[in-house]
């Protein structure tokens, strides 16, 4: 089984990531085989990122992003694809678009 799951993963109010929390409820219910999410995970059009209301770095909450991901996954056994947008801002916003960087993300995590 797959899901697939487009984002912006945050509500147009704030970047608390609920409807992310909601989804990684359904991956946690039905244990798809593969996830792959598409971007904007922090959309660029976000009204507190334009407006720079942001009380941290743009890194700072895709890393916040990506471990709810991975923790709210990791029970499910599901293989992850993160597919980034061209909107979103902590991404490069080239073409042909290259893979999000994963420095301080463990080993066991990257596979």
């Amino acid at each position: 089984m797959v899901l697939v799951a487009c984002g912006p993963f945050t509500p147009s109010d704030g970047v608390a990531f609920e409807p992310l929390s909601d989804l990684l409820e359904v991956v946690a219910r039905d244990r798809p085989d593969v996830c792959i999410l598409f971007g904007p995970f922090l959309d660029a059009k976000h009204e507190q990122v334009e407006s720079c209301q942001l009380l941290g770095s743009f890194s700072d909450a895709f890393r916040l992003c990506l471990r709810t991901i991975i923790e709210g996954t990791r029970s499910a056994g599901s293989q992850l694809v993160l597919v980034p947008s061209l909107r979103d801002v902590s991404h490069d916003f080239v073409y042909p678009q290259p893979p999000f960087p994963f420095p301080d993300l463990p080993k066991e995590d990257r596979a």
